[in-house]
């Protein structure tokens, strides 16, 4: 444990920060970054320009995996059960949908039209489709992505998912969204923007009901992130099976913390722990991801982000533009559909 200490000090470290830069003034009122963003940018900074001893390596790790997996359990206290029921059916196929699209569109786009890897290709559609840089680092070791594919992930989702924060009120305030109510536009908002606080600022922008909706359906589409690493896993251990051999339990990369955020999101349902309780764990939680995107940035060659080229801006984009459009069009015949 003694060994850990030196490169938990540099991560704790920058994620109290970034914690703090999150909650300036300023910050909040222009690109409103999230800690976990802040987090990254100072970790690639300081992890390119300052050459940490050896010594600081494990600490650095250890925030990078075990703290990472430790994090994405609790975020299961964001979510109950009853929060996805009371979205109903509307919400629940729209999510879906838009969530399985948008993945499969993304992973095809930065594969066939970019010709980026996998695993980039897997970063950013997971990014996009449930709940960026929190998705994006889950994503990384299910598909073994090296570090500075992960925060060119992070990057990709942070620029759209900003665009996409200040320009859906506008969009929906000018009239443009056909006869769209607060409601829908909720829907819309939780179902296509990339980070939760990105949902947040645009859902309240409109309304207290239009946030309220899209929060719930946001938090509904990163409950869904458990299923899509599972599926994942079987699908990239089928891939990897030798010709003509079955694929057995053993042989899929089973990321068991996500069974840890579904009995997380399953012991919050139950209201058993108290409501103050819950919070503090939330914001323990908040400061633990924070910790582990600090410690992405110090581990990302950014020479080597470099060498990747524009190539995952340009497919972000494209998937953006999925999300904006397809977005509308499916809440749309949805709500059609089940009206």
């Amino acid at each position: 444990m003694i060994k850990l200490i030196p490169g938990l000090t540099v991560t704790f470290s920058l994620a109290v920060v970034a914690t703090f830069l999150s909650n300036l003034e300023i910050i909040k009122s222009t690109v409103n970054f999230s800690p976990l963003i802040i987090a990254i940018l100072l970790g690639i900074v300081l992890g390119n320009v300052v050459k940490f001893p050896e010594n600081f390596k494990p600490g650095i790790i250890f925030s990078l995996k075990k703290i990472l997996r430790i994090a994405i359990v609790f975020l299961g206290f964001r979510l109950t059960l009853q929060e996805v029921a009371s979205v109903g059916l509307e919400g629940l196929i729209v999510d879906t949908i838009m969530l399985v699209g948008t993945f499969l569109l993304g992973v095809w786009v930065s594969k066939k039209i970019f010709g980026l890897d996998s695993q980039m290709s897997y970063l950013i559609a997971s990014g996009s489709s449930i709940c960026g840089a929190s998705a994006v680092l889950a994503t990384a070791p299910v598909v073994k992505a090296e570090m500075h594919h992960a925060a060119m992930a992070v990057a990709t989702v942070t620029i759209f998912g900003t665009i996409a924060m200040f320009i859906y009120p506008v969009v929906y305030k000018a009239g443009l969204l056909l006869d769209f109510n607060d409601i829908l536009y909720g829907l819309w908002t939780g179902a296509t923007v990339h980070e939760v606080a990105q949902v947040v600022a645009a859902g309240f922008a409109v309304s207290l009901d239009a946030g309220n909706t899209a929060t719930i359906a946001k938090l509904t589409r990163v409950m869904m992130l458990a299923p899509l690493l599972i599926a994942l896993s079987f699908n990239l251990a089928k891939k990897h099976a030798t010709h003509g051999a079955g694929v057995t339990l053993r042989d899929i990369p089973i990321p068991w913390f996500v069974f840890g955020f579904i009995a997380m999101v399953i012991v919050n349902s139950t209201h058993v722990i108290p409501k103050n309780i819950v919070s503090g764990i939330n914001v323990i939680d908040g400061f633990l991801l924070t910790v582990a995107m600090g410690a992405m940035g110090i581990e990302t060659n950014i020479n080597k982000i470099k060498g990747v080229g524009m190539k995952p801006i340009y497919s972000a984009f494209i998937i953006f533009l999925f999300l904006f459009f397809g977005g509308i069009i499916v809440v749309k015949v949805v709500h059609e559909i089940l009206a």
